[in-house]
């Protein structure tokens, strides 16, 4: 029997928490961005790009969010306004995007953890294990608590990031210097990789609506939860990056020892030691924020008997898919093996196909259901849509040359990703193959 709704449901404050996880978790992976950029660089990158690739997104998601607040999120609005096929793409491309995203965490984990313990390198995919399992036994207990959870680590994240502003501030006099910001003399492989850090630093968005119906009043609270989760996000970064500027870190070092390093230049080993916890914290929050999001979209897509139907079976005591639980994290178990910069090409490169879908729904909707009910519309006519649509891709594909540009394993990475965005069709013939009524759909 099913819990009453009251209590499974979260509230606003705790949904700031979860998107802020599942979107950032503070400015832990932007380490990289100087070293690409530079400092004359890094400042106008970071502002520019979620301005033309996040704000679209937010903005996209909002208005499909308000008109169907509804489990599975992104997946039920593409299959809505495309047809089950897009649909179905839209689900596969965005759970195999969240597998390649979850797994960079416990990576990341075990990188600002080797600041206490300097062996721990040696036993990594234990401790990635370790905190893959912890994740999946937390979500199959239920939203509440990976939202309590969610609020407890944003406190551990933001607290040493407080200081650090406060410290590397005061030490120069009250005032922050930015030097000039140009693009000029930037390579392009360099900008391409520079834009996937800041890209990969702004996701999910769309993710944080695939529990909507687990959230009290969810078109009101998305509303304010998102844009000041935003806003949230965007001051953490600026301060971040402009302090490691100002600092004087060797782009190097803060690209090999991250945030730790900035805190025992700045202040001491006493402030590497509690950036080193706040990383270690931000990680285990993203973890459990996206493996939330991603675990409600095979229970929607298998309710829709698009994927087996197992994993649409419900916990019998807490209510939630812990068939899919499950699954994801045998998978994410795997991912973990491959290099951090690849996982984050790949990561990258199969969200935007993801998203591209969800703006084409988005312009759909406009032209079939003009008279849908609206809580919140982007106020830009269709045509203007259109045009606003092409600023992240833009984005994207500028990044995706950029990384075929590159040396290394960035082609590598962006060739997998590719070939990863065609297995949707293969596996569509699939399910097409066993139920055969589908072909029928558009």
């Amino acid at each position: 029997m099913q819990q009453p709704a009251l209590n499974r449901k979260i509230k606003p404050f705790q949904l700031v928490a979860l998107i802020f996880f599942t979107v950032s978790g503070g400015p832990y992976g932007l380490e990289q961005l100087l070293a690409y950029a530079g400092n004359h660089a890094a400042i106008l990158i970071l502002l520019i790009t979620p301005l033309l690739w996040d704000v679209p997104a937010i903005f996209t998601v909002m208005e499909l969010n308000c008109m169907m607040p509804v489990t599975g999120g992104y997946y039920k609005w593409v299959k809505h306004a495309l047809g089950t096929r897009w649909g179905f793409y839209e689900g596969w491309w965005t759970w195999i995007y969240t597998f390649v995203d979850l797994a960079i965490y416990p990576v990341l984990f075990v990188g600002y953890a080797s600041f206490f313990f300097p062996g721990i390198e040696a036993y990594r995919i234990p401790v990635c294990l370790c905190i893959i399992w912890a994740s999946a036994g937390l979500n199959i207990l239920g939203i509440v608590p990976v939202g309590r959870v969610a609020l407890f680590l944003s406190a551990a994240v933001l607290s040493p990031l407080i200081v650090l502003y406060v410290m590397a501030i005061y030490k120069h006099g009250g005032s922050l210097t930015i030097p000039h910001q140009t693009l000029h003399g930037l390579s392009f492989p360099s900008f391409g990789m520079s834009l996937y850090f800041v890209m990969w630093n702004c996701l999910g968005w769309d993710n944080i609506t695939t529990y909507a119906e687990e959230v009290e009043k969810p078109v009101r609270s998305y509303l304010r939860a998102t844009f000041i989760a935003f806003a949230l996000v965007m001051v953490i970064y600026f301060f971040a990056v402009a302090v490691a500027i100002q600092a004087g870190i060797g782009h190097q070092l803060f690209f090999d020892k991250g945030f730790p390093a900035l805190g025992e230049l700045v202040g001491g080993h006493w402030l590497g030691a509690i950036l080193a916890a706040g990383g270690m914290a931000s990680s285990l929050g993203i973890y459990a924020a996206v493996l939330l999001s991603v675990s409600r979209v095979p229970k929607a897509m298998a309710a829709d008997g698009l994927l087996p139907k197992k994993l649409n079976i419900l916990h019998s005591r807490f209510r939630t898919p812990y068939v899919s639980i499950v699954l994801c994290s045998l998978v994410v178990s795997f991912m973990i093996l491959w290099p951090l910069a690849e996982l984050l090409i790949i990561d990258v490169t199969v969200y935007g196909a993801g998203l591209s879908l969800e703006y084409i729904s988005l312009i759909r909707l406009r032209i079939s259901e003009p008279d849908t009910k609206r809580p919140f519309k982007i106020p830009l006519s269709t045509a203007g849509l259109c045009i606003a649509a092409l600023l992240p891709f833009g984005v994207y594909f500028i990044a995706l040359g950029g990384a075929f540009a590159s040396e290394g394993g960035g082609v590598k990475a962006a060739l997998f990703a590719i070939a990863v965005l065609s297995t949707a069709e293969l596996f569509w013939q699939v399910v097409c193959w066993r139920k055969p009524h589908f072909r029928r759909h558009r």
